[in-house]
């Protein structure tokens, strides 16, 4: 999960490119080693918009409680709207592959971890 990986064989990668890429950070469309289709069925990645909300206000958080015990500033509005802004632009990235990743393996009842497809061969027709 952490390396992104397909939830069903746990071989292939999600993603295209980097994950600072600007032009190939999307999801693939079907795993390369086991042929799952990551979009389950039509709109299913509108779910991720969710996950990624919470992501963001969890890491909001984080930001706005580190920028309080490194500057004890509780006066300047500015200070935490640069820092909210600024960190939850420079981490969209990540949240965009955690909520994508958290979304198939955990919230995704229908998706489960096949041993028999964690090989290094790449399985015929599934």
């Amino acid at each position: 999960m952490c390396h992104a990986k397909c939830p069903r064989c746990r071989r292939g990668d999600m993603f295209e490119g980097k994950m600072y890429s600007i032009f190939k950070n999307k999801i693939k469309l079907a795993c390369p080693h086991c042929n799952f289709y990551f979009e389950i069925e039509p709109g299913y990645f509108y779910a991720a918009m969710y996950v990624s909300y919470a992501l963001n206000i969890m890491e909001g958080g984080a930001l706005v409680t580190g920028t309080y015990l490194l500057t004890h500033n509780t006066t300047s509005p500015w200070l935490y709207s640069i820092v909210l802004i600024g960190g939850c632009f420079l981490l969209s990235p990540i949240t965009f592959r955690c909520s994508r990743v958290i979304l198939l393996y955990w919230l995704s009842p229908k998706i489960h971890y096949h041993a028999y497809l964690d090989t290094d061969d790449k399985p015929a027709n599934l």
